[in-house]
């Protein structure tokens, strides 16, 4: 990559440096958790001075087929085995938990869903649920699917290579008092100047090139035009107005 000290940060046009390099090799865990080894690629991660959104210049700017053959390939179930059947479950668990589709009817979209099967728990438990993912459902065109009441977006924020083109299409596609409820880890005590980035979640070789702080998440919802509650942490949601059906879920 040809470094450039300067950046715009993509959320809040901010001034935005150059942070710290990892390499693409790197895969979520400690400072030296790599894939088969270092791969001597370096991916830098520039740093936004005002609102603290943390970011892959250089993968943002790939196209499609490079996520494709780079990250999402055959190799990526050994980087990240869980996403094929323990994570779906878990939060196919804590959905059920936290909503009544036979007392309160709504229709569900799990965006970014993968292989399905998160959609596919919840249709067996009565949920009108359908699932998208922008790599696995290629042909299928987003203004086809419709509008949802209840759009999830677990583990799909880190991944985008454009926030604001992500809201546009989670914004087209949630009904009038709809809820986005989705998850992605927060990085305030994690990462700022002077710190080098050793976050466990900072990991080019899982996709994760969008690494949000709190001031980031909010900036994002109000820029389009969402309320924003979150336990701070990993899981958030994003509204209009709050539904009744969604109680339990926003405070």
């Amino acid at each position: 990559m040809k470094a450039t000290k300067d950046l715009k940060c993509p959320i809040c046009s901010g001034n935005s440096r150059l942070h710290d390099v990892l390499d693409f090799n790197k895969v979520c865990g400690d400072a030296n958790s790599h894939f088969e080894g270092l791969s001597g690629l370096p991916i830098y991660y520039a740093l936004c001075e005002q609102c603290g959104f943390c970011f892959a210049p250089e993968i943002m700017r790939w196209e499609s087929d490079e996520f494709e053959r780079n990250i999402y390939n055959n190799d990526y179930i050994k980087i990240d085995p869980d996403c094929i059947d323990i994570r779906p479950r878990q939060f196919s668990e804590q959905l059920l938990q936290l909503f009544d589709p036979k007392s309160n009817p709504f229709t569900h979209l799990d965006y970014g869903g993968g292989n399905g099967l998160l959609s596919k728990i919840l249709r067996g438990e009565g949920w009108n649920s359908t699932t998208y993912d922008p790599f696995t459902n290629k042909d299928l065109k987003i203004e086809q699917l419709g509008k949802f009441d209840l759009i999830t977006a677990f583990e799909v924020f880190e991944h985008v290579p454009d926030v604001h083109e992500l809201m546009n299409n989670l914004s087209s596609l949630l009904s009038q008092n709809g809820v986005v409820y989705f998850s992605t880890q927060l990085s305030d005590s994690h990462i700022h100047q002077g710190k080098k980035l050793d976050w466990w979640y900072a990991a080019p070789r899982n996709g994760h090139i969008s690494l949000f702080s709190k001031h980031s998440l909010q900036l994002i919802a109000e820029q389009h035009r969402f309320n924003l509650a979150s336990n701070w942490v990993c899981f958030h949601a994003m509204f209009t107005t709050k539904p009744a059906w969604a109680a339990r879920l926003i405070p």
